[in-house]
């Protein structure tokens, strides 16, 4: 067993690792927390360090999952021997299927329901952990799975006995089966959380903890890779977009606000320093004009980057307010304007359907074209882009070693009032294999942006 320093230095890596924010400052007053409780007492031990580690309730589902797995409630089975298997068949997929008559499973459904209806959470969980050790590692393998679990004990089938047991003579479908049904529901997905967690504790003893935390606990939404996100992920992120927007537009109020004073007016400030003899003792200024600029897109749609064209878009039409006119252009090998499918009050997600069946995004191969791609811009839309346009171009930089368009994309640029790069890339793989993307930052000013934080980042910059 590794020492209480070393698992508290191996815990917050870990944190560090998935995404959490722990500065050296914070992991030492987890140290000054940790001293000032029962280490026995593991709730308080996790409510010290959640209480000087976590700043985000967004956080708090990884933090248990990596708490659990660094400072585990038991060791193997945790209690002596594992418990005696019952006699299992294997089903269609070569999984362990208990007989639906097996009298140990029987108890074992009894035993759950018995604590689902009264709602021992501690009982609960030791539950989990014999549940675990019995079904959780199919016969004949070395994985631990939380399926054969769930699969032997089917929990979602014991709610209408539990129903039944806690609204006996009263009328069904009123809002005492409504409160039921959903405590009920929440207790069940309290064993499955509860069953999940033990399997990682098992696959860590027999893995390692630091490998089971890098593949077991997902970095928190703003870190999220846009590429590697899930469907539930997707509609997060998106929520999280328009608060973005918004704050953004707050921003640009701000600037507008504090920066109401324009160019000196030299007339004014002349004429009224005639009054103390010449001396211009107040100094006058023309009013500023607030600048509202145009915004053109234009966004890698091939399927490598779809995911973060997706996000920068939804973004982009969240401030459309902002800017005077906004337009978007979507490239595979050749270019096509999407404006269209993206009008306010569509959804994004339709619009992305509807973009990559009727856009005009192939040229020939299908394949990513940078350099021709520019040059369609250029020679179809190139009026898009004025003295007013904040030019953003989307992509990873990678063209199939074919050509770059590099004076074609200098002349636009220079057009443009400001011209910027999102590249979903991580850093280190710029100018690896067929990314041009140094060649194409010494003309467009390139920013890596893979996940919310960055995009924040961004955004904040530009206002």
């Amino acid at each position: 067993m590794a020492s209480l320093v070393d698992r508290h230095t191996g815990f917050v890596a870990a944190l560090r690792e998935a995404g959490l924010p722990v500065s050296v400052a914070e992991g030492l007053d987890a140290v000054r927390a940790v001293q000032a409780v029962d280490l026995l007492d593991r709730a308080a031990l996790r409510a010290a360090y959640a209480a000087t580690v976590v700043k985000r309730p967004a956080h708090r589902l990884a933090f248990d999952r990596l708490f659990d797995l660094w400072f585990p409630a038991a060791v193997g089975d945790g209690a002596g021997a594992p418990p005696e298997r019952a006699a299992r068949t294997l089903g269609a997929d070569g999984r362990p299927v208990p007989a639906p008559l097996d009298p140990r499973v029987r108890l074992r459904r009894e035993e759950l329901a018995d604590l689902l209806l009264t709602g021992d959470d501690a009982g609960l969980r030791q539950f989990a952990r014999t549940a675990v050790a019995e079904y959780g590692r199919p016969e004949g393998q070395d994985a631990w799975f939380s399926s054969g679990v769930l699969r032997a004990l089917s929990p979602e089938t014991l709610m209408a006995g539990l129903l039944n047991a806690v609204l006996q003579g009263r009328e069904r479908g009123g809002m005492a089966e409504r409160i039921a049904r959903r405590t009920f529901g929440d207790r069940i997905a309290r064993f499955e959380d509860l069953v999940a967690g033990e399997v990682r504790r098992r696959i860590a003893e027999d893995t390692g903890v630091e490998r089971t935390a890098r593949l077991t606990v997902r970095p928190p939404l703003e870190r999220l890779d846009f590429s590697s996100a899930g469907r539930a992920e997707l509609d997060a992120l998106r929520r999280e977009v328009y608060p973005l927007a918004r704050r953004l537009a707050t921003r640009l109020v701000q600037k507008q606000r504090r920066g109401d004073r324009g160019r000196l007016d030299f007339r004014r400030t002349v004429r009224a320093s005639l009054g103390s003899g010449g001396v211009p003792l107040a100094t006058h200024y023309r009013p500023r004009r607030p600048h509202k600029p145009e915004l053109v897109v234009l966004c890698d749609a091939s399927d490598s980057v779809s995911a973060f064209a997706h996000f920068t878009l939804l973004l982009t039409f969240a401030l459309r307010e902002q800017f005077s006119k906004v337009r978007a252009f979507a490239f595979i090998d050749a270019t096509d304007e999407i404006t269209k499918y993206f009008r306010p009050g569509a959804d994004v997600a339709d619009a992305m359907t509807r973009m990559a069946e009727e856009a005009d995004l192939v040229w020939i191969t299908g394949r990513s074209n940078y350099g021709n791609a520019i040059k369609v811009f250029a020679d179809r839309y190139g009026d898009a882009v004025g003295p007013k346009t904040s030019l953003l171009i989307l992509g990873d930089a990678r063209s199939n070693y074919g050509e770059l368009s590099l004076p074609v994309l200098r002349d636009l640029a220079d057009r443009a009032r400001h011209a910027h790069w999102l590249n979903p890339e991580p850093r280190r793989l710029w100018d690896t294999g067929d990314s041009a993307a140094s060649r194409y930052g010494e003309i467009v000013e390139m920013h890596e942006c893979r996940n919310l934080v960055q995009l924040a980042a961004f955004v904040e910059d530009l206002a």
